[in-house]
């Protein structure tokens, strides 16, 4: 993670063991201990995709593996809200991750 105003290094997030492809920035926002805590996730050849709480250092926070017989590492990843049928306390959308695999299969996670 870089701060664009310095353009220094901040942090750093280990986990995959090969190389990521994708890292979207996530629509939501997890409550804590230390308060609100905004969240990207990366999509990785290991055929996974992690989630990172960017405002700590600390490992990260979910884990999806891709489909073992048919995704072959994660090439990309982005987050779509689907407007819901019922309102749900004033949540009018579901917000599900897309992502497609080198092999081919679109999926969508939610």
């Amino acid at each position: 993670l870089w701060d664009i105003r310095s353009g220094k290094q901040i942090q750093v997030f280990n986990g995959h063991t090969s190389y990521v492809y994708a890292v979207e920035y996530s629509p939501f926002v997890i409550k804590n201990i230390i308060g609100n805590s905004n969240v990207i996730c990366s999509g990785s050849e290991d055929n996974t995709i992690r989630f990172w709480d960017i405002r700590s250092n600390k490992k990260q926070l979910y884990m999806i593996k891709g489909d073992e017989n048919e995704d072959f590492g994660i090439y990309c990843l982005k987050f779509i809200g689907l407007k819901k049928k019922d309102k749900t306390k004033d949540v009018k959308y579901d917000w599900n991750l897309c992502y497609g695999s080198v092999n081919g299969p679109i999926r969508i996670w939610g």
